[in-house]
């Protein structure tokens, strides 16, 4: 059936999402993990994982033929190939109405799983969460939590982090979340020694094994390996959307992508010159994106300044990047990171997170990086002070 839709993401998304193609996924891996079937679980449960996006990546990666993980040797083959080519343990979530499942890869295809039981919705302890470290309308830095924030922080890190800080093993984590957890903030989960997650662990998130995989499995040649498009501050003065307060200028943000211009030697797009059109003719051809600008509630996609050909009143079609454009875009580039508020949000259904990060991965991106919430100029400064600060200590 899924066949029968061709190349239409939104009629794939639509059709796991309300033909009860998730369910089904779902109600298997129950039955196997009742019959103590962990490993047949765990690929139950990948098999039914961003399905309309894999497709995207397919597509994109020149890949023809499914792997079918219909058979125990299948599934095995399948944890070697990701053992030989991610060191690094892997951490996959599956929800259900009143517990999450739990599997941790590791080196020499370990395989760890535990159930944990939890009292109340999780969409609901996470949006408590938020309210708690004053996600909306509140700017964060990188100070030390509060005792509010460290309780709510601390609260998450319990629950799904402390049942397999005892296994992990190196500096990094690979986590591939479902449902509600993709609005976890993995990376500032605070620990029991009152640090944040990623002070002593690098997190990467991923949509599903498989697309790991096909990642670590690509040619270099695949994605460029020169140029950068920088985008910051576009101008807003004139822009209204629905539903939205108007929108003030980011003198932050221009600031942020000439520091970066500055290293890289390279003119960034700003103000009047940062127009959607710029942006889509020039995104094809660049291995770094990065983009500075207000971010949709909703759905990350990006406000950008009005094309030049647009009226004084301008339509969302003259200065909104959509996800359906990006997805029509071309894109080779290595790493995409929206300096965007909520840029890693989206609609969360049987997909995943369906918004604009999706999006750039969908086309041919190796690497996002995004954010949840707002996202304050001086946190965001002294971050890309501290990257660039390791960046010559490596070299």
């Amino acid at each position: 059936m899924r066949v029968l839709l061709r190349e239409k993401d939104e009629w794939k998304i639509s059709f796991q999402n309300k033909g009860g193609d998730h369910d089904r996924y779902r109600f298997l891996r129950r039955i196997q993990l009742r019959q103590g079937k962990t490993l047949e679980a765990l690929f139950t449960a990948e098999a039914g994982r961003a399905q309309a996006l894999m497709d995207l990546m397919k597509s994109q990666y020149g890949v023809r033929k499914s792997v079918q993980l219909s058979s125990k040797p299948q599934m095995e083959l399948m944890m070697s190939s990701i053992s030989k080519h991610i060191s690094s343990p892997k951490l996959f979530l599956a929800e259900d109405s009143k517990s999450v499942n739990f599997w941790l890869l590791l080196k020499g295809q370990h395989l760890w799983f535990a159930q944990k039981i939890i009292s109340h919705d999780l969409t609901s302890v996470i949006k408590q969460t938020y309210k708690k470290i004053g996600v909306r309308g509140v700017n964060h830095t990188l100070d030390e939590p509060k005792d509010e924030e460290e309780c709510a922080l601390k609260g998450l890190c319990d629950a799904f982090i402390a049942p397999i800080s005892h296994l992990i093993d190196g500096d990094e984590l690979i986590i591939v979340p479902d449902g509600s957890s993709f609005l976890i903030p993995f990376s500032a989960l605070v620990d029991q020694h009152s640090r944040y997650f990623s002070e002593t662990v690098r997190i990467r998130l991923v949509r599903s094994l498989t697309s790991l995989l096909l990642l670590k499995e690509c040619p270099e040649s695949r994605h460029s390996t020169s140029g950068a498009l920088l985008v910051g501050n576009p101008w807003v003065e004139t822009v209204r959307i629905k539903g939205c307060k108007p929108f003030p200028q980011l003198p932050g943000a221009e600031e942020e992508v000439k520091m970066i211009g500055e290293i890289l030697n390279i003119e960034p797009l700003t103000g009047k010159n940062a127009t959607k059109d710029q942006v889509l003719t020039r995104l094809n051809s660049v291995s770094l994106v990065h983009i500075a600008a207000h971010g949709c509630p909703e759905t990350g996609e990006i406000i950008l300044s009005p094309n030049l050909a647009s009226s004084d009143k301008p339509g969302e079609k003259d200065f909104l990047l959509t996800m359906a454009e990006v997805l029509d875009a071309q894109l080779g580039a290595k790493l995409v990171v929206l300096s965007c508020c909520y840029s890693a949000r989206g609609e969360i259904n049987a997909e995943g997170v369906v918004g604009i990060t999706r999006a750039f991965l969908g086309v041919g991106a190796r690497s996002v990086v995004a954010s949840l919430w707002e996202i304050s100029d001086e946190a965001t400064r002294e971050t890309l002070l501290r990257t660039f600060a390791c960046r010559e200590k490596c070299k």
